[in-house]
């Protein structure tokens, strides 16, 4: 029988590789349909709401939502963003990147937090915490970006979702690494 460490780390696998594989898979979808307005909008709505769906499903696994504040608030914030990103997909593609930017601030910041809970429990988190404070980094990017003058397009998120899916592919492998050396020890 497991114990429930170990039952929790094989979870965070798992959950790290799925969140990875959206992640490539919408890059793909965005590189091949991104001229395209209507697959475009789709995709840009899609991104953000994922992350509040992967958050939610996460947190319910891990103690729910009171046991997992960040994430909790993190569902909140990827939601709103989803909406928001469906009023500003009308308005302009500045605006787009704009709700991107602020989203990924906020998100950013809500994984770095979550990482560092994290970390005494699973070790293996550092990777998180990189992520978090770089989606942070990027979001300002993004919102610099969002005031210039060269029109926007999806692919200013691509490689956002490209750190994204490298992080949590990275955060899975690390922790598939960590567990067979500590059964092989």
């Amino acid at each position: 029988m497991q114990s429930q460490p170990s039952t929790q780390s094989n979870w965070l696998q798992s959950y790290y590789f799925v969140r990875a594989s959206f992640s490539i898979g919408w890059i793909a979808a965005a590189l091949l349909l991104g001229g395209q307005p209507g697959p475009a909008a789709f995709l840009l709505v899609i991104y953000p709401l994922w992350d509040a769906l992967a958050n939610l499903i996460d947190a319910r696994a891990n103690g729910g939502l009171k046991t997992n504040p960040s994430q909790a608030l993190n569902v909140v914030v990827s939601t709103i963003t989803g909406l928001a990103v469906i009023a500003a997909v009308s308005s302009s593609t500045y605006a787009v990147l704009a709700v991107f930017g602020v989203w990924a601030i906020l998100s950013g910041l809500l994984q770095l937090y979550t990482g560092v809970r994290r970390w005494r429990a699973y070790g293996a988190q550092w990777v998180m915490i990189l992520s978090g404070a770089q989606s942070a980094l990027a979001g300002a990017f993004m919102i610099s970006r969002s005031l210039g003058t060269v029109a926007p397009t999806i692919l200013d998120i691509v490689p956002y979702a490209g750190f994204g899916a490298f992080y949590f592919l990275l955060s899975a492998i690390w922790l598939v690494v960590a567990a067979y050396r500590k059964a092989h020890a």
